[in-house]
């Protein structure tokens, strides 16, 4: 039989004496009492009592000690005060805590003290009556970026970025470039992040991280004055066969009459043409013309076959290139010999089927060859152009012609 009795400090217990044997059920019952109560034996039974009450025997009333009882010996005398108990002459601290006759909450600490003890909070705890409650630290501000709180503690977190100082409180950036960023080229660390940048020629990709070569002639055709060759991060400008790269974007004709690179055979002249060359006979004279000089050519006058040709032919060669503006000057046409009183005028004699070309005269002894229309190429013109010189004093008409070859290259520059 158990009887828990609360709210009383001292009870007293009157013994009664059978003559059977009491059995202790403090010692036999697993946890006869429950929570903060004490368990206090007693003949036939036990008590579940606070753990601050005591037990003080009740003196037997007469004629009611039991035979052969009467010489039991009582519960030893304290003569010590509260929480002390004696030791030889002297009276020394009872450990409440070390004997477990304590009434603190499991979530206490028992620390003793002289003639008694204290129920305490671990670290991280507060003391709500009788309870120990978690203190949360993270309500003040202890940490720099993010606080969790943990029973009886708290730790500090970083933003992604970051890391925790040495003080585990405060947050330091992260150079995530000197910890193998996944940047292909370039890495600028920045406060809590990084950035990727890329060489030259290179753009980001979608991802932020990898560079992928920019096609820089994709977006003009303007880059190179003939071809644009893309190459991982950077372009560059070729030319045609007969040309060659005049700094890094234009295109210049290759002499090859100067570079000695021509195949032209003795007897032959090496004229140079855009994009290549022409070998030309160094006598071109045709019948009833002979040769004077170099590309002079004349018709005597005691041949009948002249009678109506120009006296004299000379040779020339010139280049233009395609797609020309127009009308363009190109060729100037000036009288090497002059007579008085003579009027000369010029003309185109042949050549010139389709209109492509035609005369400014400019004075007495001089006129210009004019492209009238634009032309592609590559072609080639055999253009006659004669002045034709009149005395009419003297009552004489002679002429001159200028034979002009003019080749066209394939190509605007």
């Amino acid at each position: 039989m158990a009887q828990q009795l609360k709210g009383q400090k001292q009870f007293a217990l009157q013994m009664i004496s059978h003559s059977s044997s009491d059995i202790n059920e403090c010692e036999t019952i697993p946890e006869a009492c429950k929570g903060e109560m004490k368990c206090f034996n007693h003949y036939g039974g036990y008590l579940c009592l606070p753990r601050s009450a005591s037990v003080i025997p009740a003196h037997d009333p007469p004629n009611q000690i039991p035979p052969g009882l009467d010489n039991q010996p009582s519960e030893p005398y304290n003569p010590c005060p509260a929480g002390y108990e004696p030791q030889g002459d002297s009276c020394v601290d009872v450990d409440e805590c070390e004997r477990d006759e304590h009434d603190c909450q499991p979530s206490q600490d028992c620390i003793n003290t002289e003639g008694s003890f204290t129920c305490q909070c671990p670290g991280g705890y507060r003391k709500v009556g009788t309870e120990c409650i978690d203190i949360d630290e993270c309500r003040y501000r202890y940490c720099q970026h993010r606080c969790v709180n943990v029973p009886g503690s708290f730790s500090c977190q970083c933003e992604p970025g970051f890391q925790l100082a040495g003080n585990n409180r405060s947050c330091i950036d992260v150079d995530e470039c000197n910890m193998g960023a996944p940047c292909s080229q370039r890495c600028y660390n920045t406060y809590g992040t990084f950035l990727c940048r890329c060489e030259q020629g290179y753009e980001l990709g979608p991802d932020g991280f990898a560079c992928k070569d920019i096609d820089e002639c994709s977006y003009s055709s303007y880059l190179c004055q003939y071809q644009c060759v893309n190459e991982p991060g950077k372009f560059s400008c070729i030319c045609p066969e007969g040309y060659q790269l005049l700094g890094t974007r234009l295109c210049q004709d290759i002499n090859e009459c100067e570079t000695g690179t021509h195949q032209c055979a003795d007897g032959q002249t090496c004229v140079n043409i855009h994009g290549g060359h022409q070998c030309v006979d160094t006598n071109r004279c045709q019948e009833p013309y002979v040769q004077v000089s170099d590309n002079r050519c004349v018709c005597p006058v005691t041949k009948p076959g002249c009678r109506d040709l120009p006296f004299s032919i000379v040779h020339r060669y010139m280049s233009i290139t395609s797609e020309r503006s127009v009308p363009s000057d190109i060729f100037q046409i000036q009288a090497t010999s002059v007579y008085p009183g003579a009027y000369n005028t010029f003309r185109i004699r042949s050549g010139d089927d389709n209109g492509d070309f035609y005369i400014r005269q400019i004075n007495n002894i001089s006129a210009m060859l004019v492209l009238a229309r634009a032309v592609n190429g590559p072609k080639e013109y055999v253009l006659d152009l004669e002045m034709v010189s009149v005395n009419p004093l003297m009552s004489y008409q002679t002429s001159s012609a200028l034979r002009l070859t003019v080749y066209v290259g394939p190509y605007a520059f």
